[in-house]
Formats: structure tokens, C-alpha cells, sequence
């Protein structure tokens, strides 16, 4: 075994033994009862997975063009790119279905190491130097702090932590001229596996091969031809990669608009905090990489054994970098110039591996001798000193486990300098045991202590468990698609239960929601949180009629989000009648009418998809806890506001009155209110409407089905805001369930007689001279093309946000096939990619053959002078 290989083997079995260790400390999932699926994790990317292993098991409805399941049919390819493209996403196979967050966890880990590998690898490339060192210092990097406190719960992130020391090695190849074709299919498989992070571990390398070219000493003819060498790699890698991130591209131009933030840099207390161990924020740089790994970056400016010239360049490179991270222009181009809606600091695993690169740069040319040991010293202790007076910093935990781990550091690179080559055995064996102890320890600590803290300050989710387990049952056993779809239900265990339980359902929380989704389902009456990417269940008669939702699954109130069901509350299903997946509207219905021509009403909203009036909208009088009026709303967000009922204290409820048609159904609409609402009197039998909304505006409540109006036709619901909500004009609305069925009759009698899907595909027979539109109960997202008969596929139209096909009576069928926005654009410049490559490699392969030189000595091909 080499030194490369052992220092990777080692890296990668530090980091494993680190992380699960961290874990087993904080007692976290899987070593413990604390659940690890914070925030996006639980919600997306644990689910995204699971239908991952689903279609590799031939289970999930639809493939890699269309996920059926959620958003009533999404486009998949771009939220592959985004959350599953990475070949470690392939291992959830080997998995249990009921053991995906083990599985998803499993992959965590393993990326980790795979990081801490290649960054050792890296150092021994770069400069010769000892193997276990250089695996220390990849276990540094891996458990960066950006990595247990960002990383660890964005697993697709991870890849960019492997990718960039892979893309250094790239570097190191052009500059020597070896290994053009790996070099291009490095750059391919990274930017496959994370498009997002591999961007800035792009950027990152690029830094360092200008810093290695400048330090060369090659004449400038060879630095400009290895320069080129690497920008040529780099254009043909991510060429080859086109296919994919030009879908997620486009994906992201037609996904609903998130939060635009104004980028704020952080004090430099918190930045210097983070240097720190045991340090935690959501929203500040995570730059902690060990003290042993920032010690030995601090000593390089005074190691009087490094040239003078690679101290000034590597020094200024992670400065310059650091700066970066705190200027508004440079930030943004790190984030592919788009101010991130979460974390803002998402590039600093690249400050994270200069600073270990830096560090390997002075340990190469041998221990720091005392004077640079002591002006490291010196510096860390200033860091402490300013560090200090950071809100992150836990001074009785933070500092004094800093100091004891730059104790060991100091003592282990003073007793690594006196063992003169390593001949001093017993000297050597201590200083190693000084630093992998320091090291271990600290790292652990702040790995248990990001999970416990991220836990406190960020939703969480349960593991797979019994809840989904039973939801999952009931869904299958109702599950009856294309036929009519199976929703998971209101009550949701995450943001995408449809991927992780089944069904096909509205629930659907991406990065690349679509514009036209999140605005129709909006006008309908449906909630979202994180500003509309996170869309939920709609549990209404009408809409379920519309998008042909034939069985509903009602569950009790998940106990893990502090919702705490009745007794005796269980897992249900409701069947009803319903169109099929494609109605036939009557002619006249066929002009272009988007979601812009949606009302304010989302009761009439329903009515123009449906295509009937079935809803009586009466006049409401809202009064106060104190009987009054409220005041009118003063922002963008109209209503009546009221207050919340102080906590504790038994006081009178705000109330909403109106009269509608007895036996009528009752729905209440108010997107901006918080809390719960129930009619008054026994004909509620129970139901509590339960809303949540908060401002600013990051989520809006769903409506909600109240019961049946009572003979008097008098209803009177009674409010509990939790905090300052809103009770919009027409907030009530009141169903005549006798039209509803009418309608739905007579949608049925006129709709598809049988309908087939596979992926990206629609085919529906229709009766004989059905005239008007035929309207598919999926949104209208880009990609959409329809034929009828035989005729040529055109773009579909649309018909208030859904798929809509003119009909002229002769065609008794229509086909609809969904092509990714951008990937036939990405196709080419693969194809383009592939094809110049191959033709590089095979001139290289004629002039090899041409070449007067002996094999051993033949030059490999240069991509620059092809």
C-alpha cells in the first residue's frame, strides 16, 4: 500500500469513527432517540430518497421525467440534478424501504470519509510529506466545521467537500500534463453529483492552480499552456455534464420566486468564533478545521523553512479567500450570483480546505520550529481574545476545551520536531497520540454539539416509524392511479409525504416548485410554508373533484409536531366519486385562460375549474373577544385583524357569523390566520379547523372544512388566534354538496373513457365528438406538448393553470408527452462534449503512435494543441 492510499484509508476511518462517536454523544438518530431530520432534511431530502428507491425498485409512480406523485405531476429531472444525482444517492438500494433515513444517513457518513480521503490523497500530491499526517489533516477537513454543522443535513452539499480536492487533483494534472480524459470525466462526475457545490469547489481550484502556476517557476509559455490545459478540462467536464444542469437550469427559471435577500456580512467576533471549536449559528461561516490544522495555517507565515515566496502566497490566497466571503460582489460570486435564501455562507468549505491545504504546506517542510509554534500561539490566542466576545461562543465550554486542544497541538508539533527524521520512536509514537487525541476530541465535541443545537433551533421530523408505516399501508390498499389519485392526506407527517409514503397527492416541497403550481393551488385555497416551495394538502370536496383525488387518507395529528390527537383518533380512508384524470369542458371553454385570471375568491376560484356554482359566499360580521369590530389590515394583506387570546387566561372568543343553506358543508378561508377555529353548536360534531400563518409571510394556512351548516342556517364559528391574524372578506364559503355531485356526474359522463400514464406520457380515449377542451388534471408546466389523433404534438395550452387540449369533435384520443425544459439544449453540448473529446484523444493516440520517442518517454496528450 502507498502513502497516498494509507493516508486516505486513514482520513476516511477517523472521520467514520468521529461522526458516529459525535452522534452516539448527542444520542442521535441512529445511536440514540434524538431524530436527526431537522428542516430540510426531513422534509425534502430523506423523501426524495425514498422515491429514489422506489423507481430503482420499479415502485414510484413515474420515472425520471415526471414524478406523479407530488404537486398533481412535477417535473423530476431538475430535482434529480438537484437532491439524487450523486452516485452515492444509488446505495439507498441496498436498503430496507423502511430503513431510508439509516440508508440516507449510511450515505452522510460515507460521503465524509470520501472527502477526508481525497483531500489526503491531495496533500500527498501536492508536496511529499508523512502519510499519517496528511491523513490527520483530511480528517480535518472532512469534519470541518461546515461539514457537521451544513453538511451533515444537506447530504447533496457533501459531494462539493469531496469535489473540491478532487478538482485540485484535476489542477495538478494539467499542470503536469498527465491524464487529460480522467481529468475531464473528474470534472463531469462532479458537477453530475452537485451542480450547486461543485460551482465553488470549481472556483476554489481554480485559486489554487493560479497559486500553483504562479509558484511553479515554469516559463510562461508552460504556465499559459497549463492554464489552458485546465480551462479546457473544465469546458469539456462540464460540458459532459450539460444534460443535467441545463434541466435544473431552466427547473429553476420556471420554480415559483423565493425570499430575495440583501447579503450582510457577519462581525468579525462570530467569523473569528467559528475558527473555534464547539461553536454553532445557522447564518455564520462554519470555519472551524481543528486546532492542530489552524495552528499549523497560523505558523506558516513564520516557518522559516518554506520559501518565502509559497508563505506569502498560500497566507494571502486564504485571506483574500476569508475577505471574499465578507464583500457583497465576491459573495455573489460564490453563489452563482444569487444571494442564498437559507445559510449565506455555503462556500466556505473552500476557506476550509486552503486552511488545510495551508497547514499540510507548512508540515511538508517539516515541523514549525519554536519561534513560528509561538507567533501561532500568539495569533490563536488573540482569536480567543476577540472570539470571546461573541453571543457564539460558550466561554465555560468553547474556550477552556480551545485551550486544551491547542495544548496538545503545540506539545505534539514541539515533540514532532525533535524526532529528527523519525528515528525517535517513543517521541514520535507521542506526539501522533497528542495530535489524532487533540483532534478526535475536539472534533467529536463540536460535531455532538452542532446536532444537539441544530435540533433545538429547527424543525424536526420523525423517522420512518410506525405513523408512516400505517399511512403507507392505507395507501396502498386504496391506491387505485391512473384511475383516480390516493392523497396522503391534510395532516401531514412531512413536507413530502407523497414521496415518502405514497400516493399522488398536492403535497410537493422542492427548490424548483413550479411557478404555475404553487399559483393555481394558491388561488384555490391551499397553504405552503418556505414562501410558497413547500405546497401542502387540500382537503376539499371541490378540488379533490377537479384533480380526481378518488380516496383520501385521514390520519391523526403527528404527536412529534406537538399536535396531539383525540383519543381513540386513527388512521382512515375516504372513498368518493370522481372525473377521471382527463374531462372534457364544453366548446367555448378553450381560450387561453391562465392563472392570472383567477379571482380573490378562492370558492370561485374552484368554481371556474370545476365548471359549476356550487358555493354560496355570504356576508360575515367578525367581532372581536371584546364584541367589537376589528380594525382593517394596514399592509398588502387584506382582512379584519385580530389579536391573540392571551395564554393562560379564560377569556371570550372572536367569532365569525354568517347564514348559508342548511346542510350545506362550511369552509373557512384565511390564509393569514393562526390557530384554530370550530363552529359553535353540536352540528361541528368535533372538527376543529387548525391554521397556521406567520409574519412575515413564510407560510399561509390551507382552507379548512368547518361541518355542516345546522337547520337554522345560522352559522357562528368561534376563533383562538395564537398570535395577530387576519379574517379575509369572503373568508367563508358554503358547499352544496348536491351540485357538487351534479357536476362531478356530468364531468364523468363527458370525461375520458380510459386513461394510461408511464412517466412523461398521457393518453386518454375520449366519446365519440367530444367538442371543447379536454383538460388534464396536472399543471401546466413548461414541457408539456399534446396531439389529438394523429396530428402533430403542439405546446399544450392552458386552462387556469392546468393542461388543456382543443378539441374539434372528430379525434376520439389525445396524447400528451412532457420534454425537460433544457434537455435537448444540454444534450447537445454533451453530445458536442463527447464528440471533441473523442476526437482529442484520438489525434493524441495518431501523434503517440507518430512519436520517434520510446513509449516510456512518450509525452501524454495535450488538449491544447489539438
Amino acid at each position: 500500500m502507498g502513502p497516498g492510499q494509507a493516508a486516505a484509508l486513514l482520513a476516511a476511518a477517523i472521520t467514520v469513527l468521529v461522526s458516529c462517536a459525535a452522534d452516539a454523544v448527542a444520542r442521535s438518530y441512529p445511536f440514540g432517540p434524538r431524530t436527526r431530520d431537522v428542516n430540510d432534511l426531513g422534509n425534502q431530502y430523506v423523501p426524495f430518497h425514498a422515491h429514489l428507491w422506489d423507481l430503482l425498485h420499479g415502485r414510484a409512480d413515474g420515472g425520471l421525467l415526471v414524478n406523479w406523485q407530488s404537486g398533481f405531476g412535477s417535473s423530476f429531472l431538475p430535482d434529480v440534478g438537484t437532491y439524487l444525482s450523486s452516485p452515492f444517492a444509488l446505495l439507498v438500494a441496498v436498503f430496507p424501504r423502511d430503513e431510508i433515513d439509516l440508508a440516507v444517513y449510511a450515505i452522510t457518513v460515507l460521503k465524509t470519509a470520501s472527502a477526508g480521503a481525497a483531500m489526503a490523497w491531495l496533500l500527498l500530491a501536492l508536496r511529499p510529506g508523512r502519510w499519517w499526517a496528511a491523513g490527520l489533516l483530511g480528517a480535518s477537513y472532512a469534519l470541518c466545521g461546515w461539514s457537521v454543522a451544513m453538511g451533515a443535513y444537506n447530504p447533496m452539499w457533501l459531494d462539493g467537500l469531496i469535489a473540491l480536492p478532487l478538482l485540485c487533483l484535476v489542477g495538478e494534472w494539467a499542470l503536469s500534463g498527465r491524464r487529460p480524459v480522467l481529468g475531464v470525466l473528474v470534472v463531469a462526475v462532479a458537477w453530475i453529483a452537485n451542480f450547486y457545490t461543485a460551482y465553488m469547489a470549481t472556483l476554489g481550484a481554480g485559486l489554487v492552480l493560479l497559486l500553483r502556476l504562479w509558484l511553479s517557476g515554469l516559463p510562461r509559455r508552460r504556465r499559459f499552456a497549463a492554464a489552458g490545459r485546465a480551462g479546457l478540462t473544465v469546458a469539456l467536464g462540464v460540458g459532459l455534464a450539460a444534460p443535467l444542469v441545463t434541466v435544473v437550469y431552466f427547473g429553476t427559471r420556471h420554480a415559483y420566486p423565493g425570499r430575495v435577500r440583501q447579503f450582510v456580512p457577519v462581525p468579525t467576533e462570530d467569523l473569528l468564533a467559528r475558527l473555534l471549536p464547539t461553536t454553532y449559528s445557522f447564518s455564520s461561516p462554519a470555519v472551524y478545521v481543528g486546532t492542530t490544522a489552524l495552528l499549523l495555517a497560523l505558523a506558516l507565515p513564520f516557518h522559516r523553512a518554506v520559501p518565502g515566496r509559497v508563505r506569502a502566497g498560500w497566507t494571502l490566497l486564504v485571506a483574500a479567500v476569508t475577505l471574499s466571503m465578507q464583500w457583497g460582489p465576491t459573495h455573489l460570486v460564490w453563489h452563482a450570483f444569487a444571494t442564498p435564501q437559507g445559510s449565506a455562507y455555503r462556500q466556505t468549505f473552500v476557506l476550509c480546505g486552503l486552511l488545510v491545504i495551508a497547514a499540510w504546506t507548512a508540515l511538508s517542510y517539516g515541523p514549525p520550529d519554536r519561534r513560528a509554534l509561538a507567533a501561532a500561539a500568539g495569533l490563536l490566542a488573540l482569536i480567543m481574545a476577540v472570539a470571546s466576545a461573541s453571543e457564539l461562543t460558550r466561554r465555560a465550554f468553547t474556550l477552556p476545551l480551545t485551550l486544551l486542544a491547542a495544548l496538545a497541538a503545540l506539545a505534539g508539533l514541539a515533540l514532532l520536531g525533535r524526532t529528527d527524521g523519525g528515528r525517535r520512536t517513543a517521541l514520535a509514537t507521542l506526539a501522533v497520540a497528542l495530535l489524532l487525541g487533540g483532534q478526535f476530541g475536539e472534533a467529536a465535541a463540536t460535531s455532538a454539539v452542532a446536532t444537539r443545537l441544530r435540533l433545538a433551533h429547527m424543525d424536526d421530523y420523525t423517522p420512518w416509524g410506525a405513523r408512516q408505516q400505517g399511512q403507507a399501508d392505507a395507501i396502498a390498499d386504496a391506491d387505485g392511479w391512473p384511475r383516480y389519485r390516493t392523497e396522503p392526506g391534510r395532516e401531514q407527517t412531512v413536507g413530502n409525504d407523497p414521496l415518502e409514503v405514497g400516493g399522488q397527492g398536492a403535497q410537493y416541497y422542492s427548490s424548483l416548485t413550479s411557478d404555475v403550481l404553487s399559483r393555481t393551488l394558491t388561488a384555490l385555497g391551499d397553504g405552503w410554508t418556505s414562501r410558497g416551495r413547500n405546497l401542502q394538502s387540500l382537503d376539499n370536496a371541490v378540488t379533490d373533484a377537479i384533480f380526481s383525488v378518488g380516496a383520501r387518507v385521514h390520519s391523526p395529528p403527528d404527536p412529534h409536531q406537538n399536535w396531539f390527537p383525540q383519543d381513540g383518533s386513527r388512521t382512515t380512508v375516504s372513498r368518493q366519486e370522481v372525473p377521471p384524470l382527463v374531462t372534457v369542458r364544453p366548446p367555448g371553454a378553450h381560450g387561453r385562460r391562465d392563472v392570472a385570471a383567477f379571482g380573490s375568491s378562492p370558492y370561485r376560484n374552484q368554481e371556474l375549474l370545476l365548471g359549476s356554482r356550487v358555493y354560496t359566499v355570504p356576508r360575515l360580521t367578525v367581532r372581536t373577544s371584546a364584541g367589537k369590530t376589528p380594525d382593517r389590515s394596514d399592509d398588502a394583506r387584506p382582512g379584519l385583524r385580530l389579536g391573540a387570546l392571551p395564554a393562560g387566561i379564560a377569556a371570550r372568543q372572536p367569532t365569525i357569523t354568517a347564514h348559508c343553506p342548511a346542510g350545506n358543508e362550511a369552509y373557512l378561508w384565511a390564509p393569514y390566520f393562526s390557530g384554530s377555529a370550530r363552529l359553535a353548536g353540536d352540528s361541528a360534531h368535533g372538527v376543529t379547523g387548525r391554521f397556521r400563518s406567520d409574519h412575515p409571510v413564510t407560510k399561509i394556512a390551507a382552507m379548512q372544512r368547518l361541518g355542516p351548516v345546522p337547520a337554522s342556517g345560522r352559522l357562528r364559528i368561534d376563533l383562538s388566534p395564537d398570535r395577530t391574524s387576519l379574517v379575509p372578506d369572503g373568508a367563508v364559503g358554503c358547499l352544496d354538496t348536491a351540485r357538487l355531485r351534479t357536476a362531478v356526474e356530468r364531468l364523468r359522463t363527458t370525461g375520458a373513457t380510459e386513461v394510461t400514464v408511464s412517466d412523461g406520457t398521457i393518453r386518454a380515449q375520449l366519446p365519440a365528438g367530444s367538442k371543447g377542451t379536454a383538460v388534464v388534471a396536472a399543471p401546466r408546466i413548461a414541457g408539456w406538448r399534446c396531439a389529438t389523433g394523429d396530428a402533430a404534438a403542439v405546446p399544450a395550452r392552458e386552462y387556469y393553470g392546468l393542461i388543456a387540449v382543443p378539441l374539434d369533435g372528430s379525434s376520439t384520443s389525445i396524447t400528451c408527452t412532457f420534454h425537460p425544459p433544457g434537455l435537448r439544449l444540454g444534450a447537445a453540448v454533451g453530445g458536442a462534449s463527447l464528440a471533441t473529446l473523442t476526437l482529442l484523444g484520438a489525434l493524441a493516440a495518431v501523434r503517440r503512435r507518430r512519436a520517434a520517442a520510446p513509449p516510456t518517454t512518450t509525452r501524454p496528450f495535450d488538449l491544447t494543441s489539438a
